[in-house]
Protein backbone atom coordinates (compact mmCIF):
# COMPACT_ATOMS: atom_id res chain seq x y z
CA UNK A 1 0.00 0.00 0.00
CA UNK A 2 0.98 3.75 -1.36
CA UNK A 3 -0.47 6.23 0.95
CA UNK A 4 -0.03 9.96 -1.26
CA UNK A 5 -0.56 12.70 1.41
CA UNK A 6 -0.77 16.03 0.65
CA UNK A 7 -0.58 18.82 2.94
CA UNK A 8 -2.34 21.86 2.63
CA UNK A 9 -2.17 25.11 4.52
CA UNK A 10 -5.88 26.78 3.34
CA UNK A 11 -6.87 30.50 4.19
CA UNK A 12 -9.85 30.56 6.40
CA UNK A 13 -11.22 32.64 4.28
CA UNK A 14 -11.89 30.45 1.55
CA UNK A 15 -11.97 27.00 3.82
CA UNK A 16 -15.40 25.79 3.49
CA UNK A 17 -15.49 26.88 -0.19
CA UNK A 18 -11.75 24.59 -0.37
CA UNK A 19 -12.84 22.01 1.27
CA UNK A 20 -16.14 21.35 -0.15
CA UNK A 21 -14.84 21.83 -3.63
CA UNK A 22 -12.00 19.26 -2.35
CA UNK A 23 -14.39 16.59 -0.86
CA UNK A 24 -16.93 16.82 -3.35
CA UNK A 25 -15.09 17.74 -6.61
CA UNK A 26 -11.35 17.41 -6.76
CA UNK A 27 -10.85 14.11 -4.53
CA UNK A 28 -13.45 12.15 -6.41
CA UNK A 29 -11.43 13.44 -9.93
CA UNK A 30 -8.51 11.51 -8.44
CA UNK A 31 -10.25 8.83 -7.34
CA UNK A 32 -12.08 8.38 -10.44
CA UNK A 33 -8.23 8.06 -12.29
CA UNK A 34 -8.84 4.28 -11.06
CA UNK A 35 -5.38 4.17 -9.34
CA UNK A 36 -6.33 4.84 -5.96
CA UNK A 37 -8.17 3.16 -3.66
CA UNK A 38 -9.61 5.73 -1.24
CA UNK A 39 -9.25 8.78 -0.11
CA UNK A 40 -9.88 10.98 3.54
CA UNK A 41 -9.43 14.07 4.56
CA UNK A 42 -8.43 15.37 8.12
CA UNK A 43 -7.50 18.99 9.53
CA UNK A 44 -4.63 19.09 11.19
CA UNK A 45 -5.14 19.93 15.75
CA UNK A 46 -1.34 19.75 16.98
CA UNK A 47 0.33 21.88 14.93
CA UNK A 48 0.83 25.81 15.49
CA UNK A 49 -1.08 27.80 12.50
CA UNK A 50 -0.16 30.28 10.64
CA UNK A 51 -2.34 33.38 11.44
CA UNK A 52 -5.59 33.13 9.37
CA UNK A 53 -5.00 30.03 8.26
CA UNK A 54 -5.60 26.06 8.97
CA UNK A 55 -3.81 22.90 7.80
CA UNK A 56 -5.38 19.71 5.90
CA UNK A 57 -4.35 16.54 5.39
CA UNK A 58 -5.37 14.56 2.13
CA UNK A 59 -4.50 11.39 1.55
CA UNK A 60 -4.78 8.99 -1.39
CA UNK A 61 -4.31 5.46 -0.85
CA UNK A 62 -3.07 3.43 -3.88
CA UNK A 63 -2.03 -0.15 -4.23
CA UNK A 64 0.95 0.23 -5.39
CA UNK A 65 3.99 2.25 -6.44
CA UNK A 66 3.37 1.80 -10.39
CA UNK A 67 -0.29 2.81 -9.63
CA UNK A 68 0.72 6.01 -7.63
CA UNK A 69 3.69 6.44 -11.28
CA UNK A 70 0.93 6.23 -13.35
CA UNK A 71 -1.08 8.59 -11.90
CA UNK A 72 2.01 11.47 -11.50
CA UNK A 73 3.17 10.62 -15.40
CA UNK A 74 -0.67 10.63 -16.33
CA UNK A 75 -3.06 12.94 -14.63
CA UNK A 76 -1.10 14.59 -11.75
CA UNK A 77 0.12 18.09 -13.86
CA UNK A 78 -3.36 18.49 -14.80
CA UNK A 79 -5.12 17.84 -11.75
CA UNK A 80 -2.76 20.38 -9.63
CA UNK A 81 -3.31 22.68 -12.22
CA UNK A 82 -6.75 22.84 -11.87
CA UNK A 83 -6.50 23.64 -8.17
CA UNK A 84 -4.22 25.89 -8.59
CA UNK A 85 -6.64 28.00 -11.83
CA UNK A 86 -9.30 27.74 -8.53
CA UNK A 87 -7.58 29.27 -5.45
CA UNK A 88 -4.49 30.71 -6.78
CA UNK A 89 -1.71 31.36 -3.68
CA UNK A 90 -4.78 31.28 -1.42
CA UNK A 91 -3.02 27.81 -0.28
CA UNK A 92 0.22 26.13 -0.07
CA UNK A 93 0.79 22.42 -0.60
CA UNK A 94 3.66 20.03 -0.36
CA UNK A 95 3.37 16.48 -1.26
CA UNK A 96 4.81 13.45 0.99
CA UNK A 97 4.88 9.65 -0.46
CA UNK A 98 4.61 6.60 2.26
CA UNK A 99 5.09 2.84 1.93
CA UNK A 100 3.19 1.14 4.10
CA UNK A 101 5.60 -1.87 5.59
Amino acid sequence: MILYNVTVNVEQAIEQEWLQWMQNEHMLDVINTGLFQTAKVFRLLNIEQSEGTNTYAVQYFAKNQEDYDTYERDYADALRQNHLEKFGNRTVAFRTLMEEV
